[in-house]
């Protein structure tokens, strides 16, 4: 969450500072709108680009753990009914009953 957030900060300050500079341009207030509304669109699409790739490196690692404890559950569940299984065993070579 750190990196997405670092990505918005900077990205709102490079907004910021190009819209600054715009406005300081010394065109017509008719150019220096346009090239505002340009560069708006130009970090916006950017900005959509990071964080569409944002979401699917969270997503990517979350489907990834989410396997892997899943496999971990599956290998949990394996051990305890092999255990159960040994314990049923031993209980029936010394003749007791098992419950």
């Amino acid at each position: 969450m750190k990196a997405g957030k670092a990505i918005v900060g900077i990205m709102a300050g490079a907004a910021v500072g190009a819209a600054l500079g715009v406005l300081y341009a010394p065109d017509k207030g008719s150019k220096t709108r346009k090239k505002i509304l340009e560069k708006k669109d130009a970090y916006v699409t950017e900005l959509e680009g990071k964080f569409n790739g944002f979401v699917e490196t969270v997503t990517s690692r979350f489907e990834s753990l989410k396997k892997e404890t899943g496999q971990k559950l599956e290998n949990g569940k394996d051990a305890v009914h092999d255990g159960l299984s040994k314990a049923n065993d031993g209980l029936s070579k010394a003749n007791m009953p098992v419950k």
